[in-house]
C-alpha cells in the first residue's frame, strides 16, 4: 500500500521501529530466560538422576564387593574355607535372593589330582546352601543382567554373573548372585522425585527395565516408535555418562535427561514436557506480548494525537502552497506555535510575501529591472498603485541599423539567435547602470533613468555612460558574429531628457511601470536620426554634460510634433 500522507508516514516511521525494538527485546529476553530455565532444569535433573544412580550403585556395590572379595581369594592359603564363608555371607545380604556356584568339567590334570585330596571338608555340604569348591586363578564380573521374573521368589531379580578361570584362561566355573530388583529401586521410589515426570531405567541397548508411567508399559525400547527425542537420547547414552536432550519446537515440546549407572550397564532417564519446564517463560511470553500490544496501541494513540496535529498543520501549509502555485496567495497563515512547524509557517508567510513582491516587480517593472533598484522604487507609495507623477527623467532608445533587410536575408532561426545574443548584452548593460526598460520594439529598446529622490544630472550622466558601454559591447558582439560567419551590426542611440508621467500604467490585473509623455516620442525620433555607432543627444541632455563630452557633429532638424528646428549633438567621445 502506497504511503500518501504525512500522517501515515509518521506512524510508519515511528511505530515500526518501536514495534521492532519491542519484538527484538521480547525475543532476546525470551531466549535468555528460556536458556536460564533450561539450564536450571538441566542442573536439577542431572542432580536428581545422579542421586538416583548413586542409590542403585550403592545397593549393587555391596554384593559386588563380596564377589570381588571372593575373586581375591583365588590361589591363597585356606582359600576354600574363606570362599565358603564369603558365599554364605553373600547369601545373607539384604536384597540377595540366590547365590549359585557352578563348575564346568574342563579342568587341568593338577586340578583332577587335587579333587580326591580335598576330602569331604572341601566338597562342602550337599544341599541348597552347600558348594563343591574347585581351584581357580582369576575371575571378573562379566555380566549384570536385566531384571527378570524369578518363579521361585515371585519377584523381579537382577543376576550378577562372575566367570572363574584357570591359569590357561579357560572358564572353570561361574558364580551367579541374584539381587531383588525392587530392593535396588527402593530408595528411588521412596524419594518420589520423579512424580509428575516420566522416569525409567534402560539398558545400554535402550530397552526399558523399569518405568514410572503406566503408558510406557507397552513400549519395549527407546526410539522404536521414531520419537526424535528418544532417538537422540539413545545416541547420547552410548557416548556420554550423563546429559540432557531438547526436543523440537520453541519452546521444546519435550526435554529429557539421563545418567549412567557405574555398577551396571544401565541408565536412568527422565522425561518432562517442555511446557512444564518452561511454564514461567511461556507465561512471560504471553504477558510480554499483551503488554507490547498495549504499548503499541498507546504509542499509536499518542502518535495520532501529536502527529495528527502536525499533519493537519502541514496540510494547511500544503494547501496554501497549492494555492500559491495557482497564483492565489490568499491570507497569511495564522501561527500559534513556537516550534519548528511554527517557524516553517513563518518562513512560508515570508516566502509568500516575497513572491507577492517579486510578482509585483515583474508585473510592474518587467523582468529587466535591477532587483535592488526595484526594491528602492517599491519604498515609494506611488510606485505600488496605479497612476503616477510627473518627474524629470533621462530617456534612451537604441536600435540596430539596417536590420530589416538583414532579417530578410537570414533564416528565422539565425535571426532569433542573433537577437537573443544582442538583447542579452544590452540588457546586462542597462541593468548595470540602473536603467528601467519600458519596452522592446522589434530590434529597438526603450529605456529611462529615473532619479527617484536624486537629481536629473546624475541620471543623464548614467544614460550617456550606458550608451558608450552599449557601443563597447557591440565590439565583442560583432567579434562573435564574424566567428559564426555573420555580418557586423551597428546601433544608433538617441538620448533625451524631459518631464514625463512616471508610474504604473495598466489595470489591477496587469500593470507596467513606465513613462508617458512627448519626450518619449521625441527620443524615438532623435534615435532615428542617429547614424550607425553614433550617440545622438538632445539639447536638454547636452546642457548637463557639455563640459564632459566631445561633440562630433551638430544637427539642425525638425521633429514631428514640435514647432521649429531643434539642435541635436552627435557624441563619439567617452565621458571625461
Amino acid at each position: 500500500m502506497a504511503i500518501k500522507t504525512l500522517h501515515q508516514r509518521i506512524i510508519l516511521l515511528l511505530l515500526l521501529p518501536i514495534a521492532a525494538v519491542i519484538a527484538i527485546s521480547g525475543v532476546l529476553g525470551f531466549l535468555y530466560a528460556k536458556e536460564n530455565l533450561l539450564n536450571e532444569w538441566r542442573e536439577g535433573a542431572i542432580v536428581k538422576l545422579q542421586r538416583a544412580a548413586h542409590y542403585i550403585d550403592m545397593r549393587l556395590r555391596r554384593p559386588i564387593e563380596w564377589i570381588e572379595m571372593f575373586h581375591r581369594t583365588a590361589g591363597s592359603k585356606g582359600a576354600y574355607v574363606i570362599q565358603q564363608w564369603i558365599l554364605e555371607q553373600l547369601e545373607e545380604l539384604d536384597g540377595v535372593t540366590r547365590v549359585d556356584l557352578e563348575w564346568t568339567e574342563k579342568r587341568s590334570p593338577d586340578e583332577r589330582e587335587m579333587i580326591p585330596m580335598m576330602g569331604h571338608g572341601f566338597m562342602g555340604q550337599v544341599g541348597t546352601s552347600g558348594w563343591r569348591m574347585m581351584p581357580f586363578q582369576r575371575a571378573r564380573i562379566s555380566e549384570v543382567t536385566s531384571p527378570r521374573y524369578d518363579t521361585q521368589t515371585g519377584k523381579e531379580a537382577v543376576t550378577l554373573t562372575s566367570n572363574l578361570k584357570n591359569e590357561s584362561g579357560d572358564v572353570v566355573g561361574r558364580l551367579k548372585v541374584d539381587v531383588d530388583f525392587g530392593y535396588l529401586m527402593q530408595d528411588i521410589i521412596r524419594l518420589g522425585w520423579w512424580q509428575g515426570d516420566k522416569a525409567c531405567l534402560v539398558d545400554d541397548a535402550g530397552y526399558y527395565l523399569a518405568h514410572t508411567d503406566p503408558a510406557m508399559k507397552k513400549r519395549e525400547r527407546l526410539g522404536r516408535e521414531g520419537d526424535p527425542v528418544e532417538k537422540s537420547l539413545l545416541e547420547a547414552i552410548e557416548k556420554r555418562p550423563y546429559g540432557t536432550i531438547l526436543g523440537p519446537g520453541h519452546p521444546a515440546s519435550e526435554v529429557a535427561g539421563f545418567y549412567r549407572i557405574k555398577e551396571a550397564p544401565w541408565a536412568i532417564v527422565l522425561f518432562a514436557p517442555g511446557e512444564k519446564v518452561l511454564a514461567p517463560i511461556i507465561r512471560y511470553r504471553f504477558y510480554y506480548s499483551v503488554g507490547g500490544i498495549a504499548c503499541l496501541i498507546l504509542i499509536l494513540f499518542l502518535i495520532r494525537l501529536v502527529a495528527g496535529n502536525m499533519a493537519r498543520f502541514m496540510k494547511r501549509i500544503s494547501t496554501a502552497a497549492g494555492e500559491v502555485a495557482r497564483g492565489n496567495y490568499g491570507e497569511e497563515l495564522i501561527i500559534k506555535r513556537a516550534d519548528e512547524l511554527g517557524q516553517l509557517a513563518r518562513s512560508f508567510n515570508e516566502m509568500v510575501k516575497g513572491l507577492k513582491e517579486r510578482d509585483f516587480i515583474r508585473n510592474t517593472f518587467g523582468r529587466y529591472v535591477d532587483p535592488e533598484f526595484a526594491h528602492k522604487l517599491l519604498k515609494r507609495p506611488e510606485a505600488i498603485r496605479l497612476g503616477g507623477e510627473r518627474r524629470q527623467v533621462a530617456i534612451l532608445m537604441v536600435d540596430i541599423r539596417g536590420f530589416t533587410p538583414l532579417s530578410e536575408a537570414l533564416s528565422p532561426d539565425v535571426i532569433i539567435g542573433l537577437l537573443n545574443r544582442y538583447f542579452s548584452r544590452m540588457i546586462d548593460v542597462i541593468q548595470r547602470h540602473g536603467g528601467i526598460i519600458v519596452d522592446f520594439f522589434g530590434d529597438s529598446v526603450l529605456v529611462f533613468f529615473d532619479p527617484v529622490d536624486g537629481f536629473l544630472d546624475s541620471m543623464v550622466q548614467k544614460s550617456i555612460t550606458c550608451a558608450f558601454d552599449m557601443q563597447s559591447e557591440m565590439v565583442a558582439f560583432n567579434r562573435e558574429n564574424r566567428e559564426q560567419g555573420l555580418p557586423d551590426l551597428e546601433i544608433g542611440i538617441g538620448i533625451n531628457a524631459g518631464e514625463v508621467v512616471v508610474g504604473n500604467i495598466g489595470s489591477e490585473k496587469r500593470a507596467k511601470y513606465g513613462i508617458v509623455g512627448s519626450p518619449v516620442n521625441m527620443t524615438q525620433r532623435i534615435q532615428s536620426h542617429a547614424r550607425g555607432d553614433e550617440i545622438l543627444i538632445s539639447a536638454s541632455v547636452y546642457q548637463y554634460v557639455s563640459e564632459m563630452i566631445s561633440i562630433e557633429r551638430t544637427i539642425q532638424t525638425t521633429i514631428k510634433g514640435l514647432e521649429g528646428e531643434v539642435t541635436l549633438y552627435g557624441v563619439r567621445s567617452a565621458l571625461s
